[in-house]
Formats: C-alpha cells, structure tokens, sequence
C-alpha cells in the first residue's frame, strides 16, 4: 500500500466516526417535522371566517384559488370573483375584486361583504399546514380555509 492510501484510511475512518456522534443513530425523538405547503395552485374551500369575536361559517360554495402568476379567483358565497394577488412568501396582497353581481339570501349576501372586505382591507399573512390554511390581517381577523375539490 503507498503512502497516500496509509495516511487516508485513518482520515476516512475518523470522518465516519465524527458523522455517526454528530448524525446520532438515525432514530428521531423530536416528534414529526410540518413542512410548509404551497398557497398557491391550491383549490381553497372557504370554512369560516372570524372578525372581532364572531366567527361566521361559510357558504358552501365559497372558494379560493390562487395561481402562481398572481391571478386569484373564486366564490365568495353567493358571487364570483376575481383579483390580482401579490405574494410575497407567505404574505398576500389582494387587489380590487372583480365580481359578479347576483343577489343572494342576506346571510349569505352579509358573509360575502365580511370576506371582500377581510380579503382587500390590508396584507394578509398565509400560514398553510396539513391541508388547511390561515389567513390573517394585521388586526387579528382570520380567514379559515381547507384544500378542497374545485367547485
């Protein structure tokens, strides 16, 4: 054996060893690990929505979706709607909402003001984690979503 390959072995050896005390057995005590999921490209059911201390449960067909190329669109309860989104990780600026102009039952009609106005009043900070996401404003107010099937 040369000279180079006597003097690599004990290196190679003491790496490994080094490795094994800093990598431990393999074994993780520390519970499981939450990655972040994507907010966008997601089919986003609306669950509820809280303003203040009231939280208002949403309309069945209320939706969100918003794509990578900064296009939001869906349904805010009784109508559609569109709007330019900004994202900025996991801060979210909704412009001006486009929508339709249908005319619905007044709960419903009362949950899609609270929503417009929850969506468009500031930058919303995303937390999305196991399949639900969380909007939130600067005053506390709170947008409850879950993955959903588009609608």
């Amino acid at each position: 054996m040369n000279r180079y390959k006597q003097r690599m072995i004990p290196t190679v050896a003491a790496a490994l060893a080094v490795l094994t005390v800093a990598c431990g057995n393999g074994r993780a005590d520390s519970g499981a690990v939450s990655v972040p999921q994507p907010v966008t490209g997601v089919d986003w059911r609306v669950d509820s929505l809280t303003v203040g201390d009231t939280t208002r449960h949403a309309p069945a067909v209320a939706r969100l979706r918003i794509d990578a190329d900064g296009k939001a669109a869906g349904n805010l309860g009784c109508n559609q709607f569109s709007a330019r989104v900004t994202v900025h990780g996991d801060h979210l600026t909704f412009g001006d909402l486009r929508t339709t102009r249908m005319a619905c039952a007044p709960d419903r009609m009362d949950f899609e003001r609270a929503l417009s106005r929850a969506l468009t009043t500031g930058t919303l900070l995303a937390k999305a984690d196991d399949g639900k996401l969380t909007l939130t404003d600067g005053a506390g107010d709170r947008i409850q979503l879950s993955r959903g099937t588009p609608g």
